[in-house]
């Protein structure tokens, strides 16, 4: 290196397909890099239009402003500071898809080179090559006398191979070194999952010491429909040792100068390491506080609606919500049944109190009374069951979608991804709401958050009895879930096998789990697969949740 490269990293929330305010976040970051001194400024992967634009990129109009705002954003650049955007680019190559995923080096008031990702993903949660085609891609860029690498989120992950990843053909950060590159750069939009971070930590710090170049990693932050981002951008010296790392689930900004031998200084009053949540409970909450803010004011609107019924599930959503949004904008609806505890009734009011949020109670008993007399007929004399039991779930989405047309609230889903697996939730009850919460959090780990959440505050935000009690619907009388369900420590050690980690049947038995509870299970995930085609938007926090990264079809046999 012949001179300091004086890099600034803007970790930034987008909104997708809200080009001007991205590009106001573009120009305000390359101003306040200039002021301090910068020289070269580097946002995320498709910063313009915000990741995942999905069929958005099918708007030739959004991607004609998209341009115009690109230009503007290269002209705000001079032989003093340069800017690299991530962006959806033309392709000209006049076969595959008309568009790349891409990044701009903007320097000299012009776009002086745009490099292609050559990686596209199409696992999980990605469809890239849905929309973009892969193109191979001069990425090494000089200025300041330093030759830079860039390379886009996937291009980082060729070498990892699992049971959805492949491992590619090429190493597109081996052939930036190759090309001589001296700092390797990275923009992505790397989803959050548990786990994930320290996982991408280590696969970038790998690319450092193999190369012996420093890598400078920077992660769109924030929450885009059910994908959250978790941000942690990072930069790492020649040996794979983490220097720099922002901050975690919010917009973060810091200056970095990589001095002639590869030496890496953060510059700045804040830390070079922010503090980071130390477990999942914490990393979980986290997430879905950002989540669910950036669902809620990116769709337009402020407040919200739940039914609160007492129990574990939908008290930890209120907790979480009024977190986020503030307790002003959340309304709570208690409506029991004939079948509802009088301490539930009692924990519902008290978390509100504890909470400060809105409280109603509004009981259902009359028009339940109504639905069974005019039913009776048609019923005659089976048994009480499951039929009896959902019409109350249903007249509570009744209600809740009813007040939400009235005053303009969101509905909130509060089911857990263990109900939500097994189709232990109500069609058009529970299930009714613009997202899930917590549908992506497992039953056991919705305790451990409720836990955290009372032992940060010092006090018992969630009541203790909603803890302690066993869990139950309470849509019949004395009902426990684990009259239906296998108990939850059990059964989310089965789904995690069988979900995540893609064990078949007996692989789940010879690690000790009883066999008909196994089979049980497997059967009930796929028997209700058609619940799940019409379920609420989940927030994904695990490595596999339901939503656009679970693709089972409806009709078919469960494997084994």
């Amino acid at each position: 290196m012949n001179q300091a490269l004086r890099v600034a990293l803007a970790q930034l929330n987008f909104k997708v397909g809200d080009l001007e305010g991205n590009t106001d976040k573009i120009m305000a970051a390359m101003e306040r890099a200039r002021s301090d001194g910068a020289n070269l400024v580097v946002f995320s992967e498709i910063a313009l239009l915000g990741y995942p634009p999905r069929d958005l990129v099918h708007r030739p109009a959004l991607l004609a402003r998209q341009d115009q705002a690109l230009k503007a954003i290269a002209a705000a650049t001079d032989d003093e500071l340069a800017a690299v955007v991530g962006y959806v680019e033309r392709n000209e190559e006049g076969r595959g898809h008309g568009l790349i995923n891409a990044a701009a080096f903007c320097a000299n008031g012009e776009i002086v080179q745009s490099v292609a990702k050559q990686l596209l993903p199409t696992y999980d949660v990605f469809d890239e090559a849905r929309y973009f085609s892969a193109a191979p891609s001069e990425g090494v860029v000089t200025w300041a006398g330093v030759k830079i690498g860039i390379s886009i989120c996937e291009d980082a992950w060729a070498r990892v191979k699992t049971a959805e990843m492949p491992r590619y053909d090429v190493d597109p950060i081996a052939e930036l070194a190759g090309a001589g590159a001296q700092v390797l750069l990275n923009l992505s939009a790397s989803p959050f999952s548990l786990g994930k971070a320290e996982f991408r930590c280590d696969l970038l710090a790998d690319h450092s010491r193999r190369h012996q170049t420093p890598l400078i990693f920077v992660n769109q932050v924030g929450g885009n429909d059910e994908l959250i981002f978790d941000g942690r951008s990072l930069v790492l010296d020649a040996g794979g040792e983490l220097k720099v790392r922002l901050a975690e689930f919010e917009e973060d900004y810091q200056v970095v100068h990589v001095d002639s031998q590869g030496q890496i200084e953060a510059k700045g009053p804040e830390p070079a390491l922010r503090r980071a949540a130390e477990n999942d409970a914490a990393r979980a909450r986290d997430a879905l506080v950002l989540g669910i803010g950036d669902y809620v004011r990116k769709t337009g609107h402020a407040q919200v609606l739940l039914g609160l019924s007492g129990g574990i599930d939908s008290s930890l959503v209120a907790a979480l919500v009024a977190r986020a949004l503030g307790p002003e904008n959340v309304h709570a609806v208690a409506m029991p049944s004939r079948f509802s505890s009088s301490h539930s009734r009692e924990d519902a009011r008290q978390l509100s109190k504890n909470l400060g949020i809105e409280f109603d109670e509004i009981p259902i008993e009359a028009p339940y009374a109504s639905a069974l007399e005019v039913l009776q007929p048609h019923f005659g004399d089976t048994p009480f069951g499951v039929a009896e039991e959902n019409i109350q779930a249903r007249l509570r989405g009744l209600y809740l979608m009813a007040l939400s047309n009235k005053f303009g609230k969101l509905v909130l889903a509060c089911g857990n991804k263990s109900e939500l697996a097994v189709g232990y939730c109500t069609l058009y009850g529970d299930m009714c709401g613009a997202l899930a919460v917590i549908g992506d959090l497992p039953k056991m780990l919705v305790y451990d958050v409720a836990r955290l959440i009372n032992e940060e505050a010092g006090r018992d935000i969630v009541p203790q009895r909603v803890l302690e009690k066993p869990p139950s619907a309470e849509l019949r009388p004395d009902q426990k879930d684990e009259d239906s369900l296998p108990p939850y420590e059990v059964l989310d050690q089965i789904l995690e096998r069988y979900l995540v980690e893609h064990q078949s049947a007996q692989t789940i038995v010879e690690a000790g789990f009883d066999g008909e509870t196994v089979r049980r299970v497997i059967t009930l995930v796929h028997r209700n697969e058609y619940k799940r085609w019409q379920a609420p938007p989940v927030l994904k926090v695990t490595t596999k949740a339901f939503g656009v990264g679970w693709r089972y079809p409806l009709a078919a046999s469960p494997p084994e």
